[in-house]
C-alpha cells in the first residue's frame, strides 16, 4: 500500500500543481499586495485598525453584511434543497435536462441579471404592472431595499447550493429507505429521519459556499439596494475610489477575510460532526 502511495505521489503533485499555482497567483499574491497598505507613513497598522474598528459607519455596514449574507445563504439553501431532491429522483435524460437547467444561470453575468430585476421588480416592472392591472392601486415597493437585494442574491446563489446537496442525496443508499418503508415508516418519517439527516453534510457545504460568496457581493446591493443595504464590498469601493483611503480599505478587506475564514472553520467543524 505504501509503495503504491509513493508511486502516486508524483502524479498527484502534478495534478495539484496547477491548482497551487492558480491559488498563488490569484489569492496569495493579491493578499500580499493588500497587506502592503496596512501600514502607512501617516498611521501604523494598529492605529488604522482602531480607526476602522471604532467607525460607526463600518460597524453598521459590517452588521448589514452579516445579516444579508446569512439571510441570503439560508434562503438559497431552502430553495435549493427541493430542486436537488427532485433532480436526485429523476432518471436518465430527465436528470440531464434538470442539471442543464440548473447550470443555465451561470451563462448570464450577474450584472445582466441584476439589471433584469430592475425590469421585473420596478414600480413599472412586470410584477407591479400585473398587480395594478388585476387589483388596481399603486403596487408594491420592491426596489432599492433589502427585499430586492435578497431576491437578487438568492437568484445568483441557488445553483451553488444545489450541487453539494445533490451530491449528498445521490450518495445515499436507497436500500435503507426501502427497508424503512417495509417496516411501516411513513414517507415523511423516511425523509426526516433518513434522507434529510444523511444530506446534512451537503446542506452545510452549500450553506458555507453561499455564505462565503455572499460576503463579497458588490454589484447586487449597489444596483438593487438602498443606502441602508450597503455591504462591505461597497464600503471598500467607497474608500478606494472616493475617499482614497487605501489603508482603511485594506484593513476592512483583511478583517472581512478573517471573519469569513473563522465562519467557514465553524461550519466545517459542524459538518465534520454530522459525518461529512
Amino acid at each position: 500500500m505504501s509503495r503504491r502511495y509513493s508511486r502516486l505521489q508524483p502524479s498527484l503533485l502534478g495534478f495539484a500543481s496547477g491548482a497551487l499555482i492558480i491559488s498563488l497567483v490569484f489569492f496569495v499574491v493579491p493578499i500580499g499586495f493588500i497587506a502592503t497598505y496596512l501600514g502607512t507613513e501617516e498611521a501604523d497598522a494598529l492605529t488604522g485598525l482602531i480607526k476602522v474598528a471604532t467607525s460607526r459607519l463600518i460597524q453598521v455596514v459590517f452588521l448589514n453584511t452579516v445579516e444579508i449574507s446569512v439571510s441570503a445563504a439560508i434562503l438559497s439553501v431552502a430553495l435549493a434543497y427541493p430542486v436537488a431532491l427532485h433532480i436526485a429522483r429523476q432518471k436518465g435524460q430527465w436528470k440531464i435536462i434538470c442539471l442543464a437547467l440548473v447550470l443555465m444561470p451561470f451563462w448570464t453575468s450577474i450584472l445582466v441579471k441584476s439589471y433584469a430585476f430592475l425590469l421585473i421588480l420596478g414600480d413599472n416592472g412586470i410584477i407591479n404592472t400585473m398587480i395594478k392591472t388585476a387589483f388596481g392601486g399603486s403596487g408594491f415597493n420592491m426596489m432599492f431595499n433589502r427585499f430586492a437585494v435578497l431576491v437578487g442574491m438568492t437568484n445568483f446563489l441557488v445553483p451553488y447550493a444545489v450541487f453539494p446537496i445533490l451530491a449528498s442525496l445521490a450518495a445515499q443508499n436507497a436500500q435503507v429507505q426501502r427497508a424503512a418503508e417495509v417496516m411501516g415508516a411513513s414517507r415523511f418519517r423516511i425523509f426526516w429521519s433518513i434522507t434529510f439527516i444523511q444530506s446534512l453534510p451537503g446542506l452545510l457545504a452549500g450553506l458555507l459556499m453561499c455564505l462565503v460568496i455572499s460576503m463579497g457581493f458588490f454589484v447586487t446591493p449597489a444596483l438593487l439596494g438602498g443606502r441602508q443595504d450597503m455591504m462591505m464590498a461597497n464600503i471598500i469601493d467607497m474608500y478606494t475610489r472616493e475617499i482614497l483611503d487605501w489603508q482603511s480599505a485594506a484593513l476592512i478587506s483583511m478583517l472581512l477575510l478573517v471573519f469569513s475564514g473563522t465562519l467557514s472553520s465553524i461550519i466545517l467543524k459542524i459538518q465534520s460532526r454530522t459525518g461529512g
